[in-house]
């Protein structure tokens, strides 16, 4: 009954020590939760206002939180991390909303990624300087500078070696090894444009690199082997997609190394989704990147040139979010469900195997959640708002992140900073959420077991 309904689920560590429940008991308080989830209803949520921060938020992440692929549905403990135009880390405790630590203060930051297995935070600054921190304590474990002033931030694993790749405002993308940050490699993939689509495959094999800045430009895919243990007398393996303007691109999940790419189609303001297979040819002499088209559709967004957010749930449903409006598809083009749930443009969105959140420039966050259907298979749903505050103080949304148990989501304010305001204030819609710079973290009352008071949704 569990795999069939959970299928990512691992169950194996069901009645050993650290999960003393049955499959029985987990299936009960899984569905309970879920049904919370779904509903939304007064008393479901509570809410945390997590202040402090002086500057704008410029990104959120967990760094221990409660996974969906694991059964412990009884340890609800989650900390998140948030970087900020103050030139500040912060680390907070989700279910309490204290702060944890702050960094000390540096440039402004411009970034923010995190590696739960290993309990790291990475961070860039305007500055280009790169810089680890041990997520639990907030020590400083090493820098890195690039003179970059924008950075985007790739963290991966492959086996027990730890990597960070960087991509530059100058077109190049540096690979940096293990948490001492030591430069391995550098290649130039969009010279003069800045890298802001940055990605590695789930076989790790692959990274794909490329700029929204540039419609003539096509996104590059690089054998990471050729980063992480680049030859003294070759540069790394790289080969071009053959698409221009790439505006958003994801790998599928469920796939070793398939990846989807929005981009230009014939017209300025048409777009199309392809979808390409990567693999290696090697031979005694050399080795050559195929980059193979599986799968082509237009798409009829009839928007102008407006950011375009892609998540992908499996190997077959593609969510993407543009202006106001959210669609599903499958990956043979076939348009499974559209929202228009916002009235401002969708900021952010989290994809997870149970529901998709989405932030948006109204000041609200939606929540949908997957369901089988017996007729129409895998769908998604629009569900409950749950609402941040008034105009006249803040901005938007910004930034949304979840895991299991809760939501976190940042709010740009209107007008001069003030403040900071306490650390730990519970939800009371159009109140506590309409200071700005801060982060607001969404936990199930049922779940977190959250003291402040139960709030409509």
């Amino acid at each position: 009954m569990c795999l069939q309904r959970w299928s990512f689920c691992n169950l194996s560590v069901l009645g050993k020590e650290q999960v003393n429940h049955s499959w029985k008991t987990y299936f009960l308080r899984r569905c309970h939760l879920e049904t919370k989830m779904t509903k939304g209803q007064s008393g479901g949520y509570t809410c945390k206002s997590l202040r402090g921060h002086t500057g704008r938020v410029v990104g959120l992440v967990y760094v221990q939180g409660n996974s969906v692929q694991q059964p412990d549905l009884w340890n609800s403990s989650a900390t998140v991390c948030s970087a900020s135009t103050d030139g500040t880390v912060r680390a907070w405790n989700v279910q309490n909303g204290e702060r944890l630590w702050c960094s000390p203060v540096q440039s402004p930051l411009t970034g923010i990624v995190s590696d739960e297995q290993r309990e790291v935070v990475i961070t860039a600054d305007s500055t280009g300087l790169i810089k680890t921190w041990q997520s639990q304590t907030g020590q400083e474990l090493a820098s890195f500078s690039t003179a970059s002033p924008h950075c985007t931030l790739l963290q991966y694993s492959i086996n027990n070696d730890w990597f960070v790749t960087v991509g530059t405002s100058q077109g190049s993308v540096c690979t940096l090894v293990d948490l001492t940050l030591t430069k391995k490699s550098s290649i130039v993939v969009c010279d003069t444009f800045r890298v802001n689509i940055l990605l590695v495959s789930p076989d790790k094999k692959w990274i794909a690199a490329g700029t929204k800045d540039n419609d003539d430009l096509s996104p590059k895919v690089l054998y990471t082997e050729s980063l992480t243990s680049p030859s003294e007398d070759k540069d790394p393996l790289c080969q071009s997609v053959p698409v221009t303007g790439c505006q958003a691109a994801v790998f599928i999940p469920t796939q070793p190394a398939r990846l989807a790419i929005i981009h230009q189609d014939q017209h300025p303001n048409n777009r199309a989704l392809t979808v390409f297979d990567v693999s290696i040819k090697k031979s005694k002499y050399k080795s050559e990147i195929q980059v193979q088209q599986v799968e082509f559709f237009p798409l009829t967004l009839n928007l102008w040139r407006s950011d375009i957010l892609l998540e992908a749930k499996d190997s077959n449903h593609i969510v993407l979010a543009a202006g106001e409006q959210l669609w599903v598809y499958s990956l043979k083009g076939i348009l499974l469900a559209t929202f228009k749930d916002h009235t401002l443009p969708i900021s952010s969105i989290s994809v997870d195997s149970f529901r998709v959140v989405t932030a948006s420039q109204d000041l609200s966050l939606r929540v949908l959640t997957w369901r089988n259907d017996r007729d129409r298979g895998l769908t998604l749903e629009s569900q409950y708002h749950l609402l941040g505050g008034s105009h006249t103080m803040s901005r938007a949304f910004t930034h949304v992140a979840c895991d299991y148990s809760s939501i976190v989501a940042s709010v740009e304010e209107t007008g001069p900073p003030p403040r900071p305001a306490p650390l730990a204030t519970s939800w009371h819609p159009g109140t506590a959420l309409t200071a700005s710079r801060m982060v607001a973290s969404f936990g199930f009352s049922t779940f977190l077991t959250l003291q402040s008071e139960p709030t409509e949704p």
